[in-house]
């Protein structure tokens, strides 16, 4: 019987084992989410000290914590749209400098990548106002054309030309994807440094 016992403490055991071993893998996924909620609340202006909520937890789980609020840090930087777009990136990038204080080199990395998304909007808007004085010339002579024909002159926009859009369109994806490859190898070049 001592024997049976025995087996049946053994199995028992290692019962225990991989029932820790899983609740500790899911723990770590819950750790990675936790940093995820604390940036995306300092991301919405909430009081996140996010340094402090780093300093806070237990020293085997500040890597998972870390991995998530790195991650969506840097999920936050992306391409402006607008303008107001703008100052998102640049939180987030404010955050990422505070949890890698340490790292004297990200300083220049976040220079250059603030660099890049000013530059982006700048020559978005640059090639914008060129594709509109290409097409207000064609816009003047169907503007002529339109007033002898119908016998009104009329205003029309380079916007409402129907090449306008397409080419704006084609331009676009051109400067997104030369603007976002450099700001994705920072990225990169960031969340590997990061790594916990």
């Amino acid at each position: 019987m001592a024997e049976i016992r025995s087996t049946l403490e053994m199995v028992l055991e290692r019962a225990a084992r991989m029932e820790a071993q899983a609740t500790g893998g899911f723990s770590g996924q819950e750790k990675e989410k936790e940093g995820m909620r604390l940036a995306a609340g300092f991301l919405r202006g909430e009081q996140v000290d996010l340094l402090a909520a780093l300093q806070k937890c237990l020293p085997e789980a500040r890597g998972d914590v870390k991995k998530g609020m790195v991650a969506a840090l840097l999920r936050n930087i992306v391409l402006p749209r607008k303008v107001d777009e703008a100052p998102n990136a640049e939180k987030a990038m404010q955050a990422l400098r505070e949890i890698g204080r340490d790292s004297g080199d990200l300083a220049q990395v976040f220079t250059e990548m603030k660099s890049i998304l000013d530059r982006y909007l700048s020559h978005r808007d640059q090639l914008k106002k060129q594709l509109e004085e290409q097409f207000a010339q064609q816009m003047m002579l169907m503007e002529k054309s339109l007033a002898q024909q119908t016998g009104m002159k009329m205003k029309l926009q380079p916007s409402q030309h129907p090449k306008f859009a397409e080419e704006w369109q084609r331009i676009q994806l051109e400067l997104n994807d030369q603007y976002g490859r450099a700001v994705e190898q920072y990225k990169e070049f960031i969340a590997k440094h990061l790594a916990p």
